[in-house]
């Protein structure tokens, strides 16, 4: 494969992946405001088991797929490839019956461990119902994403780029008009409009099948050409690598559901111990905000360290397996400076800007300030278990991701109930928190372990980013502050647009400005802008 090809490949699927979940960011605006805080519990109700089926479902066997392909077609054995992607799809088309079979008919079971008689706001039947109509989306899902495989494994990106917009288009004009449509034209009910924004999964899920179907329908030529050319030299059985496929694939399945884990846990435990503690009046409401409308806003910055944690791999492993120590050294040093240069800023101004921040997106709201500021920080260790599990898998250590995952998940387990009782949303947010740092601890230990690689360095040089973004977060401050005077975000969304971009403008410039004067830019990224420093030296001499 030419590296213009693969750059061409790359940009092609990073923007498909970019404008999906921008789409899908952006949704949750108009979402909100036809659906409220209510809507919002019932939705979050349904999507979290659906995404947990979907990865089980799934299991890994479209990523499988793309390599397998990937690999024989460079040995000029198209047939094998072609082989596992036939049975896989009969595999997958199987395992969605089978999946969404189960998800319905679980539905009425796992209600009543969501839903406390005492938060007399949705009911059993709502919840089942919601859970009920998104599992449809698990017959056409698994299709879909081994389709996306096979051509991925062709070198192919379009396909899989232009299927994503579609189906998110799709989805959220499906959900948004439906919303619309029931509860302002037919004046309709509140779980009959989350049923249908749950419905849209299928919906998307059926428009980017048909782009993918088209795209085969193309190429079929292309492909049948390549079969002619197959090698047949190659003896390679389903079995064998299926046995492949699942050995390597079942940690990053678990490491995959993490964020959906722990939310299945707040979902099960949340309204009872709100109940528990006599709040079971603002249950909901407490759910709605902290589990979907701000866990929207805390993922943005993750989404960049995920991105970043996939193209870490190939280096990393090449580095290891080569036991260039040297070269793997400076690999990590780099990968956590740039990590936590672009996270920690983004999240803690994103904490100190949490008012007019959750009101730009919904409305103000008391409870939604004060548990982004508390929950904007998890985004940090969000990004870094993304990142240390794309290391370990790097260094061949994917094994102990399972161990360090259920760890985290056994320490939320234990606290979450006691500290939703006495810290409501917050207490479920600390109970993350404790979590996913025993995770990224345990991660971080086995990487020292296997690579010898120590922290000091980087624990320096986070120590100084976090330094510069207390005078950032300080800065914004008093210009917010300042701004107040003038700006009040609470009167509406135009003000606390107004207030955000003036935050959020000042707090970049102060970041970038210090970061640039003070050497660490160049350091991490070149010296692209050393001439700021010289000019720096002119005029003092």
């Amino acid at each position: 494969m030419s590296t213009s090809k693969l750059l061409r490949g790359t940009f092609i699927l990073t923007a498909g992946v970019m404008i999906s979940r921008l789409l899908g960011l952006f949704y949750v605006i108009p979402f909100y405001h036809l659906v409220g805080e209510r809507g919002g519990a019932l939705y979050g109700y349904g999507y979290v088991p659906y995404q947990i089926f979907l990865s089980l479902a799934t299991g890994g066997l479209p990523v499988a797929v793309s390599k397998f392909v990937s690999k024989y077609n460079a040995l000029g054995e198209y047939g094998v490839g072609y082989r596992l992607f036939r049975s896989g799809l009969v595999l997958m088309i199987a395992s969605g019956i089978a999946s969404w079979l189960i998800l319905y008919a679980l539905a009425p079971i796992l209600a009543p461990h969501v839903i406390d008689a005492k938060t007399n706001v949705n009911s059993v039947d709502d919840v089942t119902a919601v859970i009920r109509a998104v599992s449809f989306a698990l017959l056409i899902v698994p299709v879909m994403s081994l389709i996306r495989g096979f051509f991925q494994g062709h070198e192919s990106m379009g396909p899989t780029a232009l299927s994503q917009v579609v189906e998110q288009i799709a989805r959220i004009a499906f959900l948004l008009g439906a919303c619309y449509v029931i509860l302002r034209l037919m004046d309709g009910s509140i779980v009959s409009a989350v049923s249908a924004a749950t419905f849209a999964a299928f919906v998307g899920a059926a428009a980017g099948l048909l782009v993918l179907l088209v795209y085969w329908w193309k190429r079929r030529p292309y492909l049948q050409s390549l079969l002619a050319r197959d090698r047949g030299e190659a003896d390679v059985s389903l079995l064998a690598m299926y046995k492949e496929l699942l050995l390597s694939s079942i940690p990053f399945v678990f490491v995959g559901l993490s964020m959906s884990l722990y939310q299945l846990v707040d979902q099960f435990t949340f309204n009872h111990a709100m109940a528990a503690a006599g709040r079971g009046n603002i249950s909901e409401h407490a759910y709605s905000v902290f589990n979907m409308w701000a866990q929207k806003l805390v993922v943005i910055p993750v989404t960049l360290a995920t991105s970043f944690s996939l193209a870490l791999i190939p280096t990393i492993t090449k580095a290891y397996v080569a036991q260039d120590r040297k070269a793997l050294r400076q690999y990590l040093n780099q990968t956590f400076q740039v990590l936590m240069f672009l996270t920690l800023p983004a999240v803690i101004g994103m904490a100190v800007l949490a008012g007019p921040v959750y009101s730009s997106f919904y409305s103000y709201d008391p409870l939604g300030e004060q548990v982004l500021r508390w929950y904007a920080p998890a985004a940090i260790l969000y990004a870094l278990f993304s990142v240390t599990a794309a290391i370990m898998q790097g260094i061949n250590e994917q094994r102990f991701t399972v161990v360090s995952l259920t760890a985290g998940l056994l320490v939320k387990l234990l606290l979450n109930t006691p500290l939703i009782m006495k810290w409501s949303a917050v207490g479920a947010i600390v109970a993350t928190m404790a979590g996913y740092f025993v995770s990224v601890a345990f991660n971080l230990w086995v990487i020292q372990r296997r690579t010898r690689y120590r922290y000091r360095f980087v624990a320096r040089r986070t120590a100084f980013m976090a330094i510069l973004t207390a005078a950032m977060s300080a800065a914004v401050m008093g210009v917010e502050a300042l701004a107040s005077r003038w700006i009040d975000y609470r009167a509406g969304t135009a003000e606390s647009v107004g207030a955000v971009s003036i935050g959020a403008a000042v707090g970049a410039a102060v970041y970038l400005f210090l970061s640039i004067r003070s050497g660490l830019f160049s350091a991490l990224f070149g010296d692209r802008f050393a001439f700021w420093r010289r000019k720096e030296k002119k005029a003092v001499s």
